[in-house]
């Protein structure tokens, strides 16, 4: 746990400048086994102090690899030299962020941090499982991560901190023979909040997950290409998660859209269909609490839930407090920094489509000829909402009825376009958090949503 080596220092900290102390250390531990032999064990910690001063329209940053005093003097001194630097020579003149509410939250900290052993012992106990009950497989690989970042947040203006975030995966790529000789394979992934020793406490859900992919490993060495073409799909939640923080999350931070994206031009405009919502979502969401829980970020802002599409209507951006100030609305928590030594950016925490009033069985049902789209293996998006992800797993749709599994294809499209084709949303949601956000810096998120019937560009052989 990070000692308290910040709070004596904000007396210290100027009238008239924004000024952030951070300490904090990120806990990254990984294992790796393919075909039953350890290829990677790594356990690692990164840790230091950084100190940020905001004075009329410029930052100046400044960090060290160390937790102490000494440390903290010289960053916080070298913070407010380089503000008073930029300012001479860029002379921005611009006013002082607006107050926001000041105070403190502080999370569980407590979170465990097991031994690398347990985690050598838990892909053990994996691939036993795996080599007992899966006799087709021609390749396995597993890794077990575990991800834990904390901080100690002191700050002039807003909120002071101390969190402790971890989230914890077993990841396993299964490789069978194809029907026609050619391998194919399917991934999966288990976990989310928490630590290595809460996925040790429910192995059964694991094994079970395993059982998922690996039966729809065996269907898909039968699989055949779709036929390409725009095409009525089912993108399921797993498909709506990437689809809503790829193509068009990215598209509504702030700093992308003051560069150019094409999200700009269409606040309080239509940007898809009036069934469409979705919400950057801070720390809950539907009762319960999200993969990745921000409760205030690394400018002292309080978290609370940003909405982007409302009924399909584009009605907000994802912003930090220079944009906010900017757009004259106000921050939501959005600036989130991976290092100690990384200033913070515009960043996703939970990102979501709401559900809708559909049961999935009748939104397949209700499709003559289409595909049913379950997972990605890889993709693309930029700033123009263009879109290009491959698809590792689905079904063919005939009459209302599930069908032949598909091999590896693509989908392709502009979001915004296809957003406005959906015309009808499950009523229940399913979240994502394995997977880590690459803008600039690594970042882990939640994504999500319900299954949407939409149109789509889909490749073929």
């Amino acid at each position: 746990m990070i000692k308290d080596i910040l709070s004596g220092y904000k007396s210290a900290m100027p009238s008239g400048v924004h000024t952030e102390l951070r300490a904090q250390v990120n806990r990254n531990r990984t294992v790796g086994l393919m075909g039953g032999n350890i290829i990677k064990n790594d356990r690692e910690d990164i840790s230091g102090v950084s100190a940020r001063s905001y004075k009329n329209g410029v930052y100046g940053f400044a960090s060290m690899a160390e937790l102490s005093d000494e440390a903290v003097k010289k960053v916080l001194k070298a913070s407010l030299e380089n503000a008073d630097f930029l300012d001479t020579h860029i002379k921005k003149q611009r006013e002082m962020f607006p107050a926001i509410a000041s105070g403190k939250q502080f999370m569980d900290i407590s979170m465990p941090d097991p031994e690398q052993k347990t985690y050598v012992d838990i892909l053990r106990m994996l691939d036993d499982y795996i080599s007992n009950r899966c006799p087709e497989l021609i390749d396995r690989m597993l890794v077990a991560n575990s991800n834990g970042v904390e901080k100690l947040l002191i700050c002039s203006d807003g909120y002071d901190t101390h969190a402790n975030i971890t989230r914890s995966h077993i990841k396993f790529k299964l490789t069978a023979m194809g029907e026609k000789g050619n391998p194919v394979d399917l991934s999966g992934a288990f976990g989310g909040y928490g630590s290595m020793l809460d996925i040790a406490n429910d192995m059964p859900s694991l094994y079970a997950k395993v059982d998922e992919i690996y039966e729809r490993l065996m269907q898909k060495r039968n699989g055949v290409y779709p036929e390409a073409g725009v095409k009525t799909v089912v993108m399921g939640s797993t498909m709506a998660g990437i689809l809503a923080h790829e193509a068009v999350g990215h598209t509504v931070e702030a700093d992308l859209v003051i560069g150019g994206s094409v999200a700009g031009p269409y606040l309080g405009k239509q940007v898809a269909s009036e069934l469409v919502s979705l919400t950057d979502f801070a720390n809950t969401a539907f009762g319960e609490q999200t993969p990745q829980p921000i409760y205030v970020d690394d400018e002292g802002t309080p978290a609370e839930d940003a909405e982007i599409i409302k009924n399909g209507i584009l009605v907000g951006y994802m912003n930090n407090r220079e944009s906010a100030q900017r757009f004259g609305v106000k921050p939501c928590g959005n600036a989130r920094a991976w290092l100690f030594s990384d200033e913070p950016l515009i960043r996703m925490r939970n990102t979501l489509i709401l559900p809708g009033k559909d049961k999935l069985e009748d939104i397949i049902s209700s499709v003559d000829d289409g595909y049913y789209l379950l997972d990605y293996n890889n993709g693309q998006a930029d700033t123009t909402g263009e879109f290009m992800f491959g698809i590792c797993s689905g079904y063919e749709i005939k009459n209302g009825k599930l069908c032949r599994p598909i091999l590896d294809t693509t989908i392709s499209g502009v979001a915004f376009d296809m957003l406005k084709t959906v015309d009808m949303v499950s009523d229940t949601v399913n979240w994502t958090s394995s997977g880590t956000c690459g803008k600039k810096q690594p970042m882990p998120v939640g994504m999500g949503g319900p299954a949407l019937r939409c149109k789509v560009m889909i490749g073929g052989r």
